[in-house]
């Protein structure tokens, strides 16, 4: 075995893993196969390659793509708790000015417009609202979905002016009967983007 033969090896592994995003080590063990050299040798392939590698869940992720991702999500995560802070804000806002008076916990009950995988769109009645999630409570079964949530700032809107909406992403994690085709729908927030002005249909 030449000296930069793992070398070589260790290159092409870090290419497979910016390619794909992550490479196992089955798969290394595999490049030194192909390269005619023994499998056992895959820590020291992954021990060459090491600083552009970053290993998670028995995974060996490319660097640059682990760090893009993990900005991406903070981003993410910044935005959400920034739109659902905003809309806490302005509900308890249009609460104090109904009921004068401030509630340790808000009940976020609202009619949302919720965008389903398949195209479809119907109104749900929104139940909580946190900086991770939302309850949903309709005629309609969502588990495992990916589903767009339109939530509009609450306080009331200028007839005929268009309503502000926050778009949130959100995967269902769980689904619940709560009566005879009545379903409460549970979800955490995957992304959401900035708020729009939507038409009133």
């Amino acid at each position: 075995m030449k000296p930069n033969d793992l070398q070589n090896i260790a290159d092409a592994v870090v290419q497979r893993a910016e390619k794909q995003g992550f490479v196992l080590p089955r798969q290394v063990r595999e490049q030194l196969v192909e390269a005619g050299l023994s499998g056992t040798l895959w820590k020291d392939v992954v021990a060459l390659a090491r600083p552009s590698l970053r290993y998670r869940g028995g995974r060996y992720y490319h660097a640059a793509s682990v760090n893009e991702r993990m900005l991406r999500e903070q981003d993410q995560l910044q935005a959400i708790r920034r739109a659902v802070r905003q809309i806490v804000r302005v509900h308890r806002a249009a609460e104090r000015t109904v009921e004068r008076r401030e509630q340790s916990r808000v009940d976020f009950v609202h009619p949302v417009k919720v965008q389903a995988e398949d195209g479809r769109e119907f109104t749900l009645l929104s139940r909580d609202l946190s900086v991770t999630g939302i309850r949903l409570l309709g005629t309609r079964r969502l588990l495992g979905q990916r589903v767009r949530v339109l939530v509009p700032l609450p306080g009331g809107t200028v007839p005929g002016q268009p309503q502000v909406v926050w778009s949130f992403l959100v995967r269902i994690l769980w689904t619940c009967a709560v009566g005879d085709d009545l379903f409460e729908n549970g979800g955490t927030f995957i992304e959401v983007t900035p708020p729009a002005e939507r038409s009133e249909r």
